[in-house]
């Protein structure tokens, strides 16, 4: 499998991590995406994938690609024999610029790209897509598209602020000091990262926290749970492990199982790190 990525040009880097570009037959026909401090922006130019955002949800085919906010729980990714498609990982607050409705109306529920851009916009830049010459041209396309969508948005400094300091703390940061630094009230900041991330700031908080831990983990190596949790400053043990199913759907010992899979199975794949086989 292909994967090129590269962080987009500025003002762009302030809302996306990076471009890429993904081709090739997927490691298992069924990955879950675990929750991540992430949003994603797909233009699919292969055959359809299938995605359920959640326990609740059916699965749904995307043909021209999606757009999916912060998550809260796994995702389950059904992909065809070979995939190909472009896209960008976005920052928690990096879709709110690009979308015409509030972030929290897309949580845990993806819609298709043409939903946000609309059909005729999508076919061109897929068409445009479908003929460049190679990944770099592919990923530069989409960065003028952004470029060009690019708006202001109410509240997105704040946002942008608050969230970069629960980050920087791995999300231990009090949400109460963070809202009285930034001169607002609990409920005004909670209503602004609902609209621009979709989700309040002590949920970001929790997903920076078990993100950060479980990332921190050696799949490879024995793992003392006890000293993981308290290390992440869970209050015990079983707290962690409760965090873990919210999250994953798995106990802490079979998630590791699964990594292991992973890594048993496709040594040094280019998707090895977050997402798990499902199949």
């Amino acid at each position: 499998m292909e994967y090129v990525s590269r962080v987009p040009r500025p003002p762009l880097d302030g809302l996306i991590d990076d471009l890429y570009y993904l081709e090739g037959p997927p490691p298992y026909a069924r990955l879950t995406l675990p929750p991540a401090p992430s949003a994603l922006l797909i233009v699919n130019l292969g055959p359809p994938f299938r995605i359920r955002g959640g326990t609740d949800l059916e699965t749904t085919e995307y043909a021209d690609g999606c757009v999916v906010t912060m998550p809260t729980r796994a995702w389950d990714f059904s992909y065809p024999l070979r995939t190909r498609s472009v896209g960008a990982h976005l920052k928690p607050w990096g879709l709110a610029p690009f979308l015409p409705m509030p972030a929290a109306e897309l949580c845990d529920r993806p819609v298709t790209i043409e939903q946000v851009w609309g059909r005729r916009a999508v076919a061109e830049l897929r068409e445009k897509l479908a003929t460049a010459y190679g990944p770099q041209e592919m990923l530069t396309l989409l960065e003028d598209e952004l470029m060009r969508r690019l708006r202001e948005t109410a509240g997105l400094g704040l946002v942008r602020h608050t969230s970069s300091l629960i980050a920087t703390t791995a999300g231990t940061a009090a949400i109460g000091d963070l809202s009285e630094a930034a001169g607002v009230s609990s409920t005004h900041l909670a209503q602004r990262f609902k609209e621009l991330v979709g989700l309040t700031p002590k949920r970001l908080a929790r997903t920076y926290r078990f993100t950060t831990t479980v990332m921190a983990i050696d799949p490879a190596g024995p793992v003392d749970w006890g000293d993981v949790a308290a290390r992440a400053g869970y209050f015990d043990q079983a707290h962690f492990g409760h965090e873990f199913r919210a999250f994953t759907g798995l106990t802490p010992t079979r998630y590791v199982e699964v990594r292991r899979r992973f890594l048993r199975e496709h040594p040094g794949h280019t998707l090895e790190g977050w997402p798990l086989p499902a199949d």
